[in-house]
């Protein structure tokens, strides 16, 4: 994009209003400032992408590196809506754009894309930079509150009232999961009272509850579950699990979180069945049961036997006591049953369910009943599972309604020279 694309030689600078300082924000801003636009990016917290620098903690794995096909999808029942977003800033695009600001990326065995450094803060300090050389202008501690009767922009700031005019708006403000990061929702209501429709928000990538006993809540909470896998209506993940005092977490969990959330909101309960050791099979697990234990307690024989950490025989006792017969020890071992009765709430999920439904925006990102507002990120109606993949959309989807705003300000008139109107009361 060029500074022609947005405005004729001589005439005034389009403004352009980015609500949020995530990474669909801050992308939208970037391009929209590369343009020729005069952009300001708002933003409820003190600094902008809290989340984004949470998220770098566990190594910020940016993207994925799978064949395109596979990646769409990850993205179910959204793909079609996200797929040109996605091909125009794809997972190659994407690494191209972080290593253009200095910043190597690798590629982990199991595919995923990650920063050399293994976290945000080096590549949020360099984007930061770029876009105040492109001139993009942050104000934070700014809440946004609505629309002003002329179609501005209202916010809570430290001073007090602000409304902002702009020629075009893009919402980034992300989903409601750890809304103490800055994404709480509230913007819901917002939109609804402008008749926008939106699925409700749900927990995405997360944990659920478990009913275990004192015993295992309190001794083992904190543990970790290696090396097994899950199985649920079809569907089989590998990975590890957290045991917790509530419940249980990780990546293993998360991969089938959206199945199980709704089998839990259809059913009340989900039962998936956890395989304590995915690298044996059944007959092979008994044949090593089979061996004489003598006088070593039962932990012990499944620690030497079947190499089951404490934390796994615990798991195993509390379906009940543990059969004596090796053939039916292992079928346990292989299909152990958990009743999750609950996700966990918002404020514990990695990233939110629900949003903007997809059928509010047009092909440019812009929302149908709100001409010249755009909306991008966990705001709209798409999960996808950990592994790179939310980053992944919330960085197109941005890019994506950047490009919207860019052609829909072509067929916008001019506004008059002079600076745009922004009241402060």
């Amino acid at each position: 994009m060029t500074d022609a694309e947005t405005a004729r030689p001589g005439s005034p600078r389009r403004r352009v209003a980015i609500v949020g300082a995530g990474p669909a924000g801050l992308i939208a801003a970037e391009r929209l400032a590369a343009s020729g636009c005069a952009v300001t990016v708002y933003d409820r917290m003190a600094a902008p992408a809290r989340k984004f620098l949470l998220a770098g903690r566990g190594g910020l794995n940016l993207t994925h590196s799978e064949p395109f096909e596979r990646l769409l999808e990850r993205y179910g029942s959204a793909r079609q809506a996200l797929e040109r977003a996605l091909q125009a800033f794809s997972p190659a695009e994407l690494i191209a754009w972080c290593e253009g600001l200095g910043v190597e990326t690798f590629v982990g065995t199991s595919g995923r894309v990650f920063p050399r450094p293994l976290k945000a803060s080096p590549l949020l300090r360099a984007w930061l930079r770029r876009l105040a050389e492109l001139g993009v202008e942050f104000r934070l501690r700014h809440r946004w509150t609505g629309f002003a009767p002329d179609g501005g922009l209202l916010f809570e700031a430290p001073e007090g009232a602000v409304a902002v005019k702009a020629d075009a708006v893009v919402l980034a403000l992300g989903g409601a999961s750890w809304p103490r990061l800055g994404s709480d929702g509230g913007w819901l209501e917002i939109l609804a009272a402008e008749g926008v429709e939106a699925a409700t928000l749900r927990p995405a990538n997360c944990g659920f509850v478990v009913r275990w006993s004192q015993h295992l809540s309190e001794r083992f909470a904190g543990e970790p579950i290696k090396r097994a896998a899950l199985s649920f209506e079809g569907r089989r993940a590998r990975g590890e699990a957290i045991v917790t005092r509530e419940g249980i977490e990780g990546g293993l969990i998360y991969a089938l979180s959206a199945q199980l959330r709704d089998a839990i909101e259809r059913d009340g309960s989900a039962r998936p069945l956890l395989d304590l050791r995915p690298d044996l099979s059944q007959d092979e697990l008994a044949r090593r049961l089979a061996a004489s234990r003598g006088s070593r307690s039962w932990s012990t024989h499944l620690r030497k036997a079947a190499a089951l950490p404490p934390v796994a025989v615990a798991l195993l006792r509390e379906a009940g006591p543990l059969p004596e017969e090796a053939a039916e020890l292992a079928r346990r071992i292989k299909n152990l049953p958990l009743t999750l009765v609950a996700p966990y709430g918002l404020e514990k999920a990695i990233s939110t369910a629900g949003g903007v439904r997809l059928d509010q925006i047009d092909d440019r990102f812009m929302l149908v009943r709100k001409p010249g507002v755009f909306v991008a990120g966990e705001m709209l109606d798409w999960e996808a599972p950990t592994g790179g993949y939310l980053l992944q959309a919330c960085f197109a989807t941005g890019a994506a309604a950047a490009d919207g705003v860019v052609r829909w300000l072509r067929d916008q008139p001019s506004p008059s020279a002079g600076e745009d109107e922004a009241a402060r009361s």
